[in-house]
């Protein structure tokens, strides 16, 4: 389960990165390594610093560690890169993203819209561990419309959606 939301997250940075001018190989890295050390520490104390300090030991770009180091509130590092901002508002929403079209009868994000989106949202059972300001906060921290927002990583993962247990669009 994981890796699937690796993948997407790792998808939806790659978008962004196109759209923002970012390095596409670095965004890309910095999604999919946000939350590697998740399984080993799944603490606030423990993650993601466990796995920041892994990515250090191991060479990886200051910028990447910056950016998972900063995707999660509880480390108390401010935001400061186009990058960190973007891992941050791309984090939980796409996970819900995926949710929300595990759940659609065609189970393919071509059926996934901001406004199917923003009912699950509402859904306080649904994807109950998700947290909703942060998805909020994230889009207003792009400086993004929350719809628009939707629309662009739901585009962004549809490369990568058989790798999610997604349908793969058509054309």
């Amino acid at each position: 389960m994981l890796m699937k939301h690796l993948w997407a997250v790792e998808a939806s940075m790659r978008g962004y990165a196109r759209k923002f001018g970012g390095n596409e190989e670095r965004w890309a890295i910095a999604g999919l390594l946000h939350d590697f050390d998740w399984e080993i520490c799944p603490t606030p104390e423990d993650h993601p610093t466990y796995g920041a300090q892994i990515l250090r030991d191991h060479g990886y770009p200051e910028d990447i560690i910056r950016a998972v180091l900063t995707h999660g509130e509880h480390t108390g590092i401010p935001r400061e890169s186009q990058m960190e901002h973007t891992l941050f508002a791309v984090d939980e929403l796409s996970g819900f993203i995926r949710a929300v079209g595990l759940v659609r009868p065609s189970k393919s994000l071509d059926d996934v819209t901001p406004k199917s989106v923003r009912r699950k949202l509402k859904d306080k059972n649904f994807a109950k561990d998700v947290n909703r300001d942060d998805i909020q906060k994230g889009a207003d921290e792009l400086g993004i419309d929350l719809d628009e927002h939707i629309m662009f990583i739901v585009e962004s993962m549809k490369p990568v959606a058989g790798q999610i247990d997604l349908v793969p669009s058509e054309g």
